[in-house]
């Protein structure tokens, strides 16, 4: 008799599990994420579905955030992209976006994201000029400082700098981070909604999924 029980309970328990998949929750254009009018063209062309990251080193969400930006990029299929998009909501992170592109120029972003994330959150230290940044942060990464600061000042890092702004303003982008996925969703986390960083996640791998979709259909 306590064997027949033990399977109906256990019946009934994968019952239950399968009943939570099946009504998984189903996120809403307008309330859980928001669509951008009218769509933005990505870096990536038609050929990848982006997954874009708008984020600076000097927010403190979004040093937290970054378990889940890797989380984010680990589960998106073949056809996806993630990429950056440093924002200047104040003159204090313009020296950090700018830091970002000279990076990227220099080959040297990969080893230095989340590094300077930690150097600034983690560590405190006090990085908060461009110059500080050459001097006390790149320096350690084989960088000249002569160098960093050259190209940092360029007429191509200025020409990047504005762009982003202008990406980051077309987007409708207030808050970091958010997530833009294929120039057509924005999704950022919002409290009302019961949605932080997990389901930002969540969220933009269902629109990379819509977005596959339709590439595929066509």
């Amino acid at each position: 008799m306590l064997k027949y029980v033990l399977v109906l309970v256990a019946g009934l328990v994968a019952a239950m599990g399968c009943n939570a998949q099946e009504h998984a929750r189903e996120w809403k254009a307008g309330a859980d994420y928001f669509l951008i009018d009218p769509p933005q063209p990505t870096a990536t062309g038609g050929d990848k579905i982006e997954v874009l990251e708008v984020f600076s080193y000097a927010c403190p969400h979004c040093a937290h955030f970054q378990p889940y930006a890797e989380e984010l990029k680990s589960k998106l299929p073949p056809n996806a992209k993630f990429a950056l998009l440093p924002a200047v909501f104040q003159p204090a992170w313009e020296p950090f976006a700018r830091a970002f592109y000279t990076a990227k120029s220099l080959g040297v972003l990969d080893k230095t994201h989340q590094a300077l994330f930690d150097a600034i959150h983690r560590d405190r230290q006090p990085l908060h000029t461009i110059e500080d940044l050459a001097n006390l942060f790149y320096s350690n990464y084989g960088v000249n400082p002569a160098s960093f600061l050259s190209t940092a000042t360029s007429f191509v890092i200025e020409g990047e700098l504005a762009h982003g702004n202008d990406l980051v303003r077309d987007y409708h982008v207030d808050a970091t981070p958010t997530l833009i996925v294929n120039g057509k969703y924005r999704v950022t986390g919002l409290s009302e909604r019961g949605i932080g960083f997990p389901e930002m996640v969540e969220i933009a791998l269902d629109l990379v999924k819509q977005e596959s979709a339709k590439k595929a259909h066509k």
